[in-house]
């Protein structure tokens, strides 16, 4: 698959999108759009149709604030763009002259949904952005990005929003870096965009979020501006005036995708040598560990002991967290880390126990 540039032109600077979570009156969306226009972002965002998780709760204004959009586009210049579910949002938003459409992680979650917004924009020559599914599984970002690229689509975009998680968290969407990685690994041609408003979910941190997008290399930023933001009638914990976005924005330091500094280079080649005859060494040391694992699994089988002992595994887990705490090493990490290792060595004793034979490695 070959991509196409969601925006025409380049500068460099990030790619700015922003704009209220939800239109809800053509004053607010006419203030909001004034203010942003002075700063010369790239593209208005504004939700119409807003598919909420409890009913009652405001769902957007619908067809009517598609002409409001339009009047952003008249009396500002800037280009706009709108969130669509299903085949008649498509319709509406294209009479209207919507420059840019975007699927909600709510739609790409569905693969039926998804492909209704295929069927309804094939043919038409417009930018289309997905948003990563509310849970974190690669297939399904994928698989929305090609049924959209498959209806002839080739200016398509990602937008990165963070992913539901059950549990105690800073974030409203934990971000899952890795995900978004793994896809531009992918598909490097792909324009990439953070929303940091959905990942944080609140104000305090959209600009660690942003600046950590930056740091990664994503093309640019979605971030819900509002000209009242305490009194929004949706998301309004996350939202920030247009004046303090323009303030976030400047702050943000910009890197460099790469250099031609020879010095540069050969440090960081080296700095990478190391790091590749580490990364060799734990290979070699979980391979030994998986062994020894696989010989568990057999000293239990023939004494007919289960698997899982929890007591054991809770001591592993907390020793490794204080351990690695001393050596700066966050608890996410240590804990996703080995669970990934125990989940492992629990497949190979698995493995062994429902075996005919001996394994003795």
């Amino acid at each position: 698959m070959k991509f196409q540039p969601v925006f025409e032109s380049k500068h460099e600077r990030p790619y700015i999108i922003a704009g209220p979570c939800s239109a809800e009156t053509e004053e607010q969306v006419m203030t909001t759009a004034r203010a942003l226009a002075k700063q010369n972002i790239d593209l208005y965002r504004a939700g119409i149709w807003k598919p909420r998780t409890a009913p009652g709760s405001f769902e957007g204004v619908g067809v009517e604030g598609l002409s409001w959009l339009k009047r952003v586009k008249k009396e500002t210049g800037l280009k706009v763009t709108t969130e669509v579910a299903k085949t008649d949002h498509v319709f509406e938003a294209l009479k209207a002259g919507i420059d840019v459409l975007w699927l909600g992680a709510r739609t790409t979650v569905n693969p039926f949904a998804v492909q209704e917004v295929a069927d309804a924009i094939k043919g038409v020559d417009i930018p289309i952005l997905i948003k990563n599914p509310i849970n974190p599984d690669f297939k399904l970002w994928v698989g929305a990005i090609k049924r959209i690229y498959n209806a002839g689509i080739t200016k398509i975009g990602v937008i990165h929003r963070g992913f539901s998680y059950y549990g105690d968290t800073k974030y409203r969407n934990v971000p899952r870096w890795q995900i978004p990685i793994d896809l531009m690994r992918e598909f490097p041609d792909l324009t990439f965009i953070c929303d940091n408003s959905h990942i944080c979910g609140r104000r305090d941190i959209l600009g660690e979020v942003a600046q950590k997008a930056m740091d990664l290399n994503f093309d640019g930023l979605m971030t819900e501006t509002h000209p009242d933001p305490d009194n929004a009638w949706s998301d309004a914990k996350q939202q920030i005036t247009p004046e303090v976005f323009g303030d976030l924005v400047k702050s943000l330091v910009y890197r460099n995708p790469s250099s031609t500094n020879r010095t540069f280079n050969a440090t960081l080649d080296h700095l990478r040598h190391e790091i590749d005859e580490i990364d060799n060494e734990i290979l070699n040391l979980l391979g030994k560990r998986m062994n020894i694992a696989g010989n568990i699994g057999q000293y239990k089988k023939d004494n007919n002991i289960s698997i899982l002992q929890s007591a054991r595994w809770s001591e592993i887990l907390d020793a490794a967290v204080a351990k690695g705490a001393k050596k700066e090493l966050s608890e996410t990490f240590i804990s996703s880390f080995l669970k990934a290792v125990h989940q492992e060595s629990i497949n190979r004793q698995e493995t062994v126990m429902n075996s005919k034979g001996i394994i003795v490695k």
